[in-house]
């Protein structure tokens, strides 16, 4: 997601210090319920894969992770916000020599990384909800170039409307030693757009030890207009995929 601190809209690229607050936070509060989603919309596509994975907006490393686990294929991690990206390399150093050799880390935006016709199959997971709709239209034609002539982008969805009144969320609390950590994330409209909120904290025997807060700007879109956007680029949709949070399409052979 793409941080802010205004009601301005934020530019196309990230920060280089985005998810400053968030990297701390979100392994021990969001990692594993993202972890079981991930390997539910994306698992069995990517143990298909035969010449590559990229992973675009890699983050913290969930779908890179579970991408070395059922793929023998090399990784393209593309992730531009520094702070995510220690969290990513941190993992990787612990992997054994031979799972740590196949993934690369790009440290750009997906069009600044020069990637051609490196994967069969790329995944785009909880990133899309977060680039302005000029940002996709730089992405689409870079994913394309990634992939090979019959190579297939699976994404999560976006939101598909602004939400008609302001949703709030719980993060599970986490005990590590004698803090527990825990959050919430507020969604509201504003705008064209949706304000995702996120405050985070610490608490000790004696009370709150920190707080911090992090705001996110989403740009929703239906199924349907991502998929005409992305047909604008060459892309076909895949037949077979119901699930509402997941957009399969691919580049055909003949492109």
């Amino acid at each position: 997601m793409h941080p802010v601190v205004s009601t301005e809209a934020p530019p196309t690229r990230p920060y280089p210090d985005s998810y400053a607050v968030t990297a701390e936070f979100y392994d021990i509060l969001q990692a594993d319920q993202d972890e079981t989603r991930v390997r539910h919309l994306y698992g069995g596509e990517v143990a298909k894969a035969r010449l590559g994975v990229l992973d675009i907006g890699a983050g913290s490393g969930r779908v890179t992770l579970m991408s070395l686990v059922e793929s023998r294929v090399d990784v393209h991690a593309v992730e531009p916000a520094r702070a995510m990206r220690t969290s990513l390399l941190t993992r990787l150093a612990v992997l054994p020599a031979p799972q740590r050799e196949r993934v690369t880390v790009h440290p750009y935006t997906l069009d600044r990384a020069g990637l051609y016709a490196v994967a069969d199959v790329a995944v785009c997971h909880n990133t899309v909800a977060c680039l302005p709709p000029a940002a996709r239209d730089v992405l689409w034609p870079a994913v394309r170039a990634a992939l090979i002539p019959g190579g297939s982008l699976f994404l999560q969805l976006p939101p598909a409307v602004l939400p008609a009144r302001d949703v709030v969320r719980l993060l599970p609390e986490k005990r590590v030693g004698g803090h527990v950590y825990g959050g919430r994330m507020t969604m509201s409209t504003a705008g064209y757009r949706i304000r995702n909120r996120v405050e985070y904290w610490v608490r000790g025997a004696q009370g709150v030890l920190r707080e911090h807060t992090e705001t996110f700007w989403m740009w929703p879109a239906s199924r349907a207009r991502l998929i005409a956007d992305l047909e604008r680029h060459g892309f076909v949709t895949l037949p077979g995929y119901d699930d509402p949070h997941l957009l399969a399409v691919t580049r055909p052979n003949h492109t």
